[in-house]
């Protein structure tokens, strides 16, 4: 809802649980998967956490260049300077108002389509 609210176009791939994030790292890896532009992890995710999908993100060459956001619930200062040490490009904490959630969809825009050519 939130990248449909500011018009962006992408094709959208979600996983439920970080076992199959783990899975998914190792397709790409494995050159089975295209590599996406833009990661986004929930650090709380079920079966394994997004530090653990982070790390084997970061460790996967074909996915270090990669944009990895992390939208989280936690807004603490040991969590975001855990994901910034593995290598997250930015760290969004998940708002409680549906308005203030629809606006990350701006700020993901840029990461996700490129710029107008001239």
């Amino acid at each position: 809802m939130a990248l449909e609210e500011h018009n962006v176009s992408c094709e959208l791939f979600v996983v439920g649980d970080g076992e199959k994030a783990l899975s998914v790292i190792r397709e790409i890896d494995s050159g089975d998967m295209t590599c996406p532009r833009l990661v986004i992890i929930d650090l709380n995710l079920p079966k394994k956490s997004g530090y653990e999908v982070l790390r084997n993100l970061r460790n996967c060459a074909a996915l270090r260049d990669a944009t990895v956001v992390i939208l989280s619930s936690s807004g603490s200062p040991k969590d975001i300077a855990q994901v910034t040490q593995l290598g997250a490009n930015r760290y969004i904490r998940k708002p409680s108002a549906l308005e203030e959630y629809l606006k990350i969809g701006a700020l993901l825009k840029p990461e996700i389509e490129p710029p107008p050519s001239r």
